[in-house]
């Protein structure tokens, strides 16, 4: 049998100003600074659209056995994200509204679950975020083993213990606590840069000069001489 293992390392909480500031970013801004290539995939959200913002406290999950997703619950400190890895199993649910009580009750701010959840009502009826691969109404197995706080694999994303994550309707995106003030700073200059086109944009005119980097620059013309 596989040994299980856990480490009994509590992820130490990231900057409370960097998590407020990470409230208004959007997830497409953090994705753009992160080269397009970060970030989790293919999970959805069955919450109501409340913006997830938090650190990682991670958890490897055999197969359709939920048994180290309670221990975790006993250990994660309030602001902590449960980022689990249920291998993308859909045959059994990992999570359901029991799980989602407690959670809330000890401070959890959200869960990523790579594997199938159940009780999606209840989850779609409030405001505590959950993302999902899938749903299924059979329950899980406890019986291990599993790891906690250790690297594991979201979705295509490498997510440690302690890393920032966020979502919103967008999708997930994580990244080390370590690269949250520059890429705080990136963001807010993205949304600066974008709201500069999108002003020029409601302008009216034919020629936008934003495009001149997307389509002159690659030898393309305009439909229209420039006015």
């Amino acid at each position: 049998m596989i040994a299980s293992s856990v480490d009994s390392g509590i992820p130490a909480l990231a900057d409370p100003a960097h998590i407020e500031a990470l409230r208004s970013i959007v997830t497409p801004h953090l994705s753009d600074n992160l080269d397009r290539l970060s970030g989790i995939r293919g999970l959805t959200p069955y919450h109501d659209g409340t913006k997830l913002v938090g650190t990682a406290f991670t958890v490897k999950c055999r197969a359709g056995d939920n048994l180290y997703i309670y221990q975790a619950l006993t250990m994660l400190r309030p602001g902590h994200v449960l980022v689990i890895d249920g291998s993308g199993h859909l045959d059994n649910a990992l999570v359901g509204e029991l799980i989602k009580c407690y959670a809330q009750q000890r401070g959890c701010v959200g869960l990523v679950v790579d594997g199938a959840i159940r009780d999606i009502k209840a989850f779609a009826e409030d405001s505590f975020p959950c993302y999902g691969r899938g749903s299924i109404h059979r329950g899980p197995y406890k019986n291990g083993p599993g790891a906690l706080n250790v690297p594991v694999c979201v979705g295509g994303q490498v997510v440690n213990p302690g890393d920032i994550v966020v979502g919103d309707e967008d999708g997930l995106v994580t990244f080390a606590q370590s690269e949250a003030p520059a890429l705080i700073e990136a963001a807010k200059a993205s949304f600066r840069k974008e709201a500069g086109i999108m002003e020029e944009i409601s302008s009216g005119q034919h020629y936008q000069h934003w495009l001149d980097a997307v389509l002159i620059s690659k030898g393309l013309e305009y439909g229209e001489a420039r006015t």
